[in-house]
């Protein structure tokens, strides 16, 4: 009988899971954000796009996501999680052209909606359809954090790449125009890739032995089973339970913080550095190295402790604290410091986050429910980036904006500590573990 060998079997998943779903997220993150770069010289040749205008065209990527995000997860549990990324992509990188070519305020609402309605479901797809698949609760933390280090990566790359891009003229068009061209071709060609190379299930490939297909295949099904033992959840009862209702709440408030920071931060620290935009992008990739040391170091000691939630909120502190300070930031190196800690609170537990919840939801109902929570969010990232174009076209200042984002980013770790202590500080019992489920999340 053929024996499995753990560090082979982790070494095979690394290479042929997270790394083209790593390369994804990569490849999306840069297409959803480019736009925050693009800002920066559209304005010299698209005189209608007011700081009010590009809050509301980023936003808008959300509602676009939020229509498409619970059926996209619905249909890619019923029949394939890959097939359904690989459309994702082609989908998306078609509007990224469209998005060079873009001359009114119409133009930019309709095509920004359409990038989002064409990504939406990407990440609780990935979360609760592919991995569960492939890695145990157990493996679970350090496979979905290792695979959003592609959100740091990619504006490690990006942030630089825009900055090159944006002084270049390759094409003989302007800038931020080749930027979205240029940036849109990865998704098209990778499309084609991802849609041979990654498989739903062990069983359906050839680069696993008899053994190892069987023991990932018998892990998945006794870890469905243990969980609808506890309590089976259809997809409405999903919808409608308090700990996935607490869970949206919690991704709304801090995806208001996360987007507003990112879609504004590239405008905010060149207005007070003076900086060109290819100086520009090599500073941003600063803080995102430091929020990316952290992420991986999040994603080791919560799989080794078993903890979530303290990692979750600490974060959020972090991030609040530097949110809620950029306002006094005097000097471009100041700014960077704090620009530092935000990214820090809001990248650090993204890879444990969306570990939690599927220790208590299963199947088509986990699919639905992260759609829910993610759509969730989803409006926050429509509320952050307006809020802050608004105050900025009203006040004439982005500090009410980022008080505001501290604000919520507080908010949210204080309610993420309520789901293992509850609102009265007392500890919830049957705390859930990397290895036990109960109807109670408390880690």
């Amino acid at each position: 009988m053929e024996q499995i060998n753990f560090a082979s079997l982790k070494r095979k998943r690394d290479l042929h899971i997270i790394l083209p779903v790593f390369l994804v997220s990569i490849i999306a993150c840069i297409d959803r954000v480019n736009i925050a770069y693009a800002a920066l010289t559209m304005t010299e040749d698209l005189p209608w796009l007011t700081p009010e205008i590009f809050g509301a065209g980023a936003g808008i990527f959300f509602m676009g996501y939020l229509l498409l995000e619970i059926p996209g997860s619905l249909i890619a549990a019923k029949y394939s999680a890959s097939k359904w990324i690989a459309r994702i992509m082609f989908t998306w990188g078609l509007v990224c052209v469209l998005m060079a070519f873009m001359s009114t305020q119409t133009e930019f609402y309709i095509y920004r909606f359409l990038l989002g309605a064409s990504e939406a479901s990407l990440y609780p797809v990935i979360y609760s359809v592919l991995f569960p698949r492939w890695f145990t609760p157990k493996e679970r933390a350090r496979a979905t954090s290792l695979m959003l280090t592609s959100l740091l990566l990619s504006t490690i790359i990006g942030a630089p790449l825009a900055g090159v891009l944006l002084n270049t003229s390759i094409l003989g068009m302007h800038g931020w125009q080749e930027l979205f061209i240029l940036e849109a071709v990865p998704a098209l060609l990778f499309a084609v890739v991802f849609f041979f190379w990654v498989k739903d299930r062990p069983d359906q490939v050839s680069w696993l032995n008899n053994a190892e297909k069987k023991y990932l295949t018998e892990a998945f099904e006794a870890e469905q089973a243990r969980l609808q033992k506890v309590k089976k959840y259809t997809v409405m009862q999903a919808f409608t339970d308090k700990k996935v209702l607490k869970l949206c709440f919690i991704y709304f408030m801090w995806v208001i913080g996360f987007w507003g920071f990112n879609f504004w931060m590239p405008t905010v620290l060149k207005s007070l550095s003076g900086w060109s935009t290819s100086l520009l992008g090599g500073a941003i990739a600063i803080p995102m190295t430091v929020a990316l040391i952290v992420q991986i170091i999040a994603g080791y000691t919560s799989t080794k402790t078993g903890d979530k939630v303290w990692h979750v909120a600490i974060a959020m502190f972090i991030g609040a604290i530097g949110l809620g300070l950029s306002p006094f930031a005097s000097n471009p190196s100041v700014a960077l410091f704090l620009i530092c800690l935000s990214a820090i609170g809001i990248y650090a537990s993204m890879g444990v986050w969306w570990t939690v919840p599927t220790t208590f939801l299963t199947g088509p109902a986990a699919a639905g429910a992260i759609g829910l929570i993610n759509s969730c969010g989803n409006l926050g990232g429509w509320v952050g980036p307006y809020m802050m174009g608004f105050i900025k076209t009203e006040t004439g200042s982005f500090d009410l904006g980022y008080f505001a984002m501290a604000l919520f980013m507080l908010i949210a770790g204080i309610t993420t500590l309520t789901i293992k202590y509850g609102w009265t500080g007392q500890k919830n019992r049957q705390p859930v573990t990397e290895n036990t489920t109960t109807d109670t999340v408390a880690n």
